[in-house]
């Protein structure tokens, strides 16, 4: 017998074989196809058969189809996944405890896992949208530049933050603006450099003991001077009640601390720690420690800043959900009115006196507590006062505070040289200023 061969191997007679080798031939063939298909022997009443390998002819009988066959022998509880440790491997994930959520997470073995929380983040404007007071700063002691943030520099000078685009949509989730913190060019002082914002102790209360993790985007400039383009992150806690980082928390630890190493594309960086069960405030705040003399961009720039309870970071979020609901978490802690318009209304009121008036200014939230002052611009002639007869008086000195104002009305009391009717409505309004502001701090 020759050797032509079908599809599985088998031995075939020919044609040209003797008569009395067919027995032969036909013992060999008949062997060979006993033999690849031995597999299909056996099997019980609804079994299936099934691939065993990746071997021609490898087959074994299972008790039903494959989708059922994961189903039977992984998932043997109310609520609990198919997933996969790798390809074509799947796996049981278990059901996670009432209230979890289920997020990514690269570390565990089928890249799933599920976690406490609903994945607030507790940093007010991290993506640095809000900038009430003005869009950049000349920093030396502690100065509120975005709207919740702080620059500090132990008084020395040379230190500016200030509103940048990112221009950038490829390494961010579409984050409008950034905090540019950086050494002014020619500055040799290599002073540290802090950017930081501390929590009310009322917003953090709820993570006593828990697991967070901490969250930003940042790049450096082209001539960041930092060693190794280093910029530390830390997160602080204290036993106090609404202290400033800047000022001191009482009984001040480290929740967890890193150093993040920069490049000039933009980066993700988290750190993950315990809060202490005794913690009643938390902190969290960025260091650059600057070499040598500045260069032209002696910067880093930083974004997407969250603090969320767990150990993954997840997607950046605002502290308030809309832009509309992050001002209003801003304006909790600071309000400033700006006219905005030559002769803007600012506020209304009475006339106590010929010379004095009350004006009423309400505020757009309710603020953390009653602000202990008023910021204007320093300059009286910014401001006027209506008269009976309509017309526009100057005061004779900048809008002044009234203690009897509250977390949702504040009272100024306005000057003027005479020309008021004491019992009449007036009108407290920009004086051909646009920049004519009324300020509220309730900040910690």
């Amino acid at each position: 017998m020759s050797n032509p061969t079908t599809p599985f191997g088998w031995q075939m007679p020919t044609a040209t074989d003797l008569v009395t080798d067919l027995p032969a031939d036909f013992e060999v063939f008949g062997q060979a196809v006993a033999t690849s298909m031995a597999d299909l022997l056996g099997g019980t009443s609804g079994q299936v058969l099934a691939k065993n390998s990746n071997t021609d002819m490898d087959f074994v009988w299972v008790t039903s189809d494959d989708a059922n066959a994961i189903q039977n022998t992984i998932v043997d509880a109310k609520g609990d996944l198919i997933s996969a440790t790798g390809s074509d491997t799947p796996a049981r994930l278990a059901v996670g405890n009432n209230g979890e959520t289920l997020v990514a997470d690269s570390s565990t073995s089928t890249g799933l896992r599920y976690q406490t929380g609903v994945n607030v983040n507790y940093a007010i404007n991290g993506a640095q949208e809000i900038w009430q007071r003005g869009t950049s700063f000349a920093v030396a002691g502690a100065t509120y530049t975005s709207d919740r943030w702080q620059g500090s520099r132990s008084g020395v000078a040379g230190m500016t933050i200030s509103r940048q685009a990112t221009n950038d949509t490829t390494n961010l989730p579409f984050i409008q603006y950034c905090s540019r913190v950086q050494r002014d060019s020619g500055n040799t002082n290599t002073t540290i450099l802090y950017l930081g914002s501390s929590f009310e102790s009322e917003q953090t209360r709820n993570l006593q003991g828990q697991t967070v993790v901490v969250s930003f985007y940042a790049r450096a400039g082209a001539n960041y001077s930092a060693g190794s383009s280093i910029l530390e992150s830390t997160l602080a806690y204290g036993t106090g009640t609404n202290q400033n980082i800047f000022s001191g928390l009482t009984g001040q630890s480290t929740v967890v601390s890193k150093n993040n190493t920069l490049t000039t594309t933009w980066q993700r960086f988290q750190m993950t720690g315990t809060v202490s069960a005794t913690a009643t405030q938390l902190a969290l705040y960025f260091v650059f420690t600057p070499s040598g003399t500045a260069g032209a961009n002696d910067y880093y720039e930083i974004t997407g800043i969250q603090l969320e309870q767990g150990a993954i970071a997840t997607t950046f979020k605002r502290a308030g959900g809309t832009i509309q609901g992050e001002l209003a978490a801003c304006q909790r802690y600071y309000f400033r009115y700006v006219s905005g318009l030559a002769y803007a209304n600012l506020g209304s009121g009475m006339c106590l006196a010929t010379n004095q008036a009350s004006i009423t200014v309400a505020f757009p939230v309710t603020m953390r507590t009653a602000p202990a002052a008023v910021e204007t611009t320093g300059t009286a002639s910014n401001y006027a006062v209506l008269s009976a007869a309509g017309a526009v008086l100057a005061l004779t000195g900048t809008p002044t505070y009234d203690s009897n104002t509250n977390s949702q009305t504040g009272l100024i009391i306005c000057n003027t040289s005479t020309s008021l009717v004491a019992g009449n409505a007036t009108q407290l309004r920009a004086n051909n200023s646009t920049t004519a502001y009324l300020g509220w701090s309730a900040e910690l």
